[in-house]
């Protein structure tokens, strides 16, 4: 049978801000929503941060989470997959309370650090939904994104051993993230199947372009051989073209407003869902057929559903 590709979908992230789309799900109610449509429209993932519902900014308080976790699990059969980075102006110890206290099947893990800045959004806007949008974005050309050694080692046994049993989703950010996480498996930090997130298109990281794409692959090849699965993430307008290529290159692709406000050039998506759409459509036309769900756990590995805390 051919090879199924992935599709996760990440459904608010900790980038855009409430002004920047009517459509950028910031309360419970419509996180859980938007989620469970974009599942039911084709994604296997469902790569989750939380979001302070009182005024939309970025949250990794579990309790924002409570109200979206068992609503997802009831309506789908996806992987759930939360975030560690939480967001660029959080410490690594407080990133980690949403994995640790709903043990999910998957979180994510950024394999360096770097410079994670969102400071050129706010000349886009001159008015603003809530006090802390401004500040929050220019703030970010000061950012460092803190993830050393030490941090990586840290989530690895707190999240990767017993009880917890999760599964990565490594994103690599540049090249040398790559390099940081052979040398983690090396130290045996992490168990196989990898599954490695090229994360492109974000300042501070590697341009979202095909050559990149191209070289960033055949360093994984040189690195970890055969026994990894990958993903990659086309930052902004660039989204549908990575994907559709990275697809065509064996890989498995990863859509949602976390990483693309647009549907198509000048126009905001409406929801996660239609992102998703979108991807199924490119997908099935050149010929890779989306995975489901269970496929997906069976690809990378994964404890099953039936072993999370929600």
């Amino acid at each position: 049978m051919p090879k199924k590709t992935i599709i996760s979908c990440a459904i608010t992230g900790a980038i855009h801000t409430p002004t920047m789309s009517p459509y950028l799900p910031v309360h419970p109610d419509t996180i859980a929503q938007q989620a469970i449509d974009a599942a039911n429209a084709g994604a296997a993932i469902l790569h989750l941060h939380a979001r302070n519902p009182d005024n939309g900014a970025p949250s990794v308080d579990p309790v924002h989470f409570e109200d979206i976790l068992p609503r997802i699990r009831a309506a789908t059969s996806a992987v759930v997959n939360i975030t560690t980075g939480g967001s660029p102006t959080m410490t690594v110890a407080q990133r980690l309370p949403p994995a640790l206290t709903y043990s999910p099947e998957m979180c994510s893990m950024n394999m360096g650090s770097l410079n994670f800045a969102l400071h050129p959004l706010a000349d886009r806007y001159s008015e603003w939904k809530e006090p802390w949008e401004e500040d929050y974005l220019r703030a970010s050309e000061g950012n460092i994104f803190r993830n050393t050694f030490a941090d990586i080692r840290m989530i690895a046994e707190k999240l990767g051993g017993a009880p917890h049993n999760m599964k990565f989703e490594h994103e690599c950010y540049d090249v040398g993230h790559i390099y940081n996480l052979k040398f983690c498996k090396d130290q045996g930090y992490f168990d196989g199947p990898i599954f490695l997130q090229f994360v492109m298109g974000v300042l501070g990281g590697i341009a979202a372009e095909l050559d990149n794409l191209m070289f960033l692959k055949q360093t994984a090849d040189k690195l970890l051989g055969q026994g990894y699965e990958w993903s990659v993430i086309g930052a902004g307008a660039q989204q549908m073209r990575m994907a559709a290529v990275g697809a065509q290159m064996g890989g498995h692709v990863r859509v949602g407003l976390e990483d693309s406000l647009y549907i198509s050039r000048g126009e905001l998506a409406t929801s996660n869902a239609q992102q998703v759409e979108k991807i199924v459509r490119i997908l099935r036309e050149q010929g890779n057929e989306p995975a489901t769900p269970d496929e997906a756990r069976q690809i990378l590995g994964l404890k099953g559903a039936d072993k999370v805390n929600f």
